[in-house]
């Protein structure tokens, strides 16, 4: 059996999710699912998350479908982790109309024996203090550690979000989150006190207008695919980080160059994700589309 080359921790949910193009109730969401799901069509992929009794099977089947092992998927009795929001016309912004954690609430992540010596490790977006717990339960320090986060924590712990950036050697953020977390609105600026922490790169997502990447003294930047046809973000920051590890594992390198490929591959991913609701368009998709997209991003940008 193949070894699972990167470890995904966070969240794996039931969405309800009305957008001006359609509604869907308690499909697959949460973070590691979209992360998982993406990051498995360029490596072996371990996913830890904590689901309910009322956690569908087939969920189950569609992750090992895709090649995602599932030996460090938690049962535990009670509910599945939900959420439901809503999207305007403007699909940058999510809003929430109910949360429940569930079981989420009291998840403490234990990794299998088989994970702890993965090189890749993506820390999603649970409490900064399981991220830790997780990042020690390894048997030595990954190649290459990558962490997310989220409002709540920016909100409720700043300091640990930053000590978690600290152990980190990627940093992934959406704007919003890291204008909050250093109290500007300049984004090179927060990019930097990212990269003060002691993380390697810092990547700020800007949604549908592309992702920036700070290395050291470097600038890159990645525009959003022109897609005509959005049905549902969500998600798709996920599977953004998801196609980024995916692909660095699969290059076996982390470097300028192959981080920078990697978030093109990335990118392409993140756009077919939002084409449908759910997981569905990254279900249907295929290494040889998300190859075709990276192409045309490659003649969108040659000048």
């Amino acid at each position: 059996m193949k070894k699972v080359e990167v470890v995904v921790v966070g969240s794996v949910a039931f969405d309800s999710v009305k957008t001006p193009f359609g509604e869907v109730e308690r499909v697959l969401g949460g973070s590691a699912s979209f992360f998982s799901i993406a990051s498995s069509f360029f490596a072996k992929t371990g996913l830890v998350g904590v689901v309910g009794r009322d956690f569908d099977e087939k969920f189950v089947q569609l992750f090992r479908k895709k090649g995602v092992d599932v030996s460090g998927l938690e049962y535990s009795d009670g509910k599945t982790f939900f959420w439901k929001g809503f999207y305007d016309f403007d699909l940058n912004i999510a809003h929430t109309i109910e949360t429940q954690l569930n079981v989420f609430s009291s998840f403490k992540p234990v990794l299998p024996s088989a994970y702890r010596d993965a090189p890749f490790l993506f820390l999603g977006n649970i409490s900064p203090a399981l991220q830790l717990e997780v990042l020690e339960q390894m048997k030595k320090r990954p190649l290459t550690v990558a962490c997310d986060t989220m409002n709540y924590y920016i909100e409720r712990e700043p300091h640990n979000v930053k000590k978690v950036i600290s152990h980190s050697d990627i940093c992934l953020m959406n704007e919003a989150e890291a204008r909050e977390l250093f109290k500007t609105t300049n984004l090179v600026v927060a990019a930097k006190q990212i990269l003060l922490l002691g993380a390697k790169h810092a990547i700020i997502k800007k949604g549908e207008h592309g992702s920036l990447l700070f290395s050291g003294k470097s600038f890159f930047f990645v525009p959003g695919y022109p897609l005509e046809k959005v049905v549902d973000p969500t998600g798709s920051g996920d599977s953004f980080a998801g196609g980024l590890l995916g692909f660095l594992a699969s290059q076996k390198k982390t470097g300028g160059k192959s981080i920078r490929r990697a978030m093109v591959y990335a990118s392409a991913i993140a756009s077919m994700n939002a084409e449908q609701f759910s997981t569905r368009a990254l279900e249907s998709a295929s290494l040889a589309q998300i190859r075709k997209r990276v192409k045309e991003f490659r003649k969108m940008t040659e000048f």
